[in-house]
């Protein structure tokens, strides 16, 4: 039975709460770091230094850690000179000219141009101008900003010794975030199977609109591998990694192009269904053997393998595309080119590199 516009929409909602769901718990452990940071930074400020509401200090705390790991440390360093550059200029300027709209206005204006002119990044500039805008306005008093600044060197100082502690998680989010890519290449080559046997032209174009939906795969897996690379790079604990993960970024660019690969060869089943035109059955058994290696891969990732394992099904695969019967059927044609396409892709995931996994295919039938 073909699916109703209804029970698509609902299907899209559902695979969006879980969307969401599972980026929560993600970043579950960077919201409880933020948050742990945040009043660590406060207590120090507060109880140790004996500040009076150190404001800046969670605010600096929570800022440098964000919700990734990427770029922790830039972070710290931009947040602590751009607190010292808005609080210089805010409070100089506060002194010979007063506060009101068009002094805000002076100060911002000097205090972000400042900022570009030290090749300040954007992060950077911002702070310049927000504390320049706070000394001005809610605490337009000389002699707090020193004590402002203080606190911003305390909430990066807790930033930095709570971005050295980093869980395996992000290690190995990449590596399971590729098992999530190969398993979805499977479901749509064996459901394109389906499609090339029924000819029908609902379910085909329904599986079309899946596959032009899984952008966002490529997107996490990205994020994730850059993830780890930064985990790597900031974390004294987990610089034995680097390689591991490094070879997982590797593989971002080749899980990319299979994927694209099949939503291509989604697209020509579709156009073959359209039209009313026959694919070879052979094309849809290899497309179903395909989706069964895919699947051996996809296991080999989830459990932080490589998948090398999956490397004699591929090859059989690839084998097999040399001896399947051709066709006039252009679109058909084109599903044969993408099923060798996503072979060749799928190897540099065993472990092959390109040069051997496009010598690894026998030439097209003829």
């Amino acid at each position: 039975m073909e699916a109703t516009p209804l029970d698509r929409a609902l299907t899209r909602s559902r695979t969006s709460v879980r969307t969401r769901v599972e980026r929560w718990r993600g970043k579950r452990f960077q919201i409880a770091q933020c948050a742990l940071a945040a009043g660590v930074a406060w207590l120090i400020a507060s109880d140790v230094l004996g500040h009076q509401s150190p404001f800046f200090a969670p605010i600096a705390a929570v800022v440098s850690l964000g919700t990734s790991y990427g770029q922790r440390l830039r972070r710290v360093v931009e947040v602590a000179i751009g607190v010292a550059v808005g609080v210089l200029i805010g409070d100089l300027l506060v002194a010979g000219v007063g506060t009101g709209w068009w002094q805000l206005s002076l100060i911002v204006a000097l205090a972000m141009t400042t900022a570009i002119l030290l090749d300040g990044g954007q992060l950077f500039v911002t702070q310049a101008a927000v504390q320049s805008i706070v000394v001005s306005t809610l605490v337009p008093d000389p002699g707090m900003g020193l004590i402002r600044w203080t606190d911003a060197l305390v909430g990066g100082a807790v930033a930095l010794v709570a971005a050295t502690v980093v869980p395996a998680a992000p290690l190995r989010r990449p590596r399971e975030q590729a098992a999530v890519v190969v398993r979805k290449v499977a479901e749509l080559l064996r459901a394109s199977a389906d499609a090339m046997v029924d000819g029908e032209v609902g379910p085909a174009m329904d599986l079309l609109a899946d596959a032009r939906a899984t952008d966002y795969l490529i997107n996490e897996l990205r994020s994730a591998a850059d993830e780890g690379l930064s985990v790597v790079a900031s974390s004294p604990f987990r610089v034995r990694h680097k390689g591991h993960v490094r070879r997982m970024a590797d593989l971002v660019d080749p899980l990319d192009r299979s994927l694209r690969s099949t939503r291509v060869l989604v697209r020509q089943t579709a156009v073959a269904a359209y039209h009313h035109r026959a694919v070879p059955s052979s094309y849809a058994m290899v497309a179903r053997e395909l989706a069964d290696a895919a699947d051996l891969a996809a296991d080999e990732l989830s459990v932080d393998r490589m998948a090398s394992a999956a490397q004699p099904a591929l090859l059989a695969v690839g084998m097999a595309t040399g001896r399947v019967e051709r066709t006039d059927v252009l679109s058909a044609e084109v599903v044969l080119a993408q099923l060798r396409a996503v072979v060749a892709d799928l190897l540099l995931v065993t472990g092959m590199d390109p040069l051997e996994a496009s010598d690894a295919l026998p030439p097209p039938p003829r």
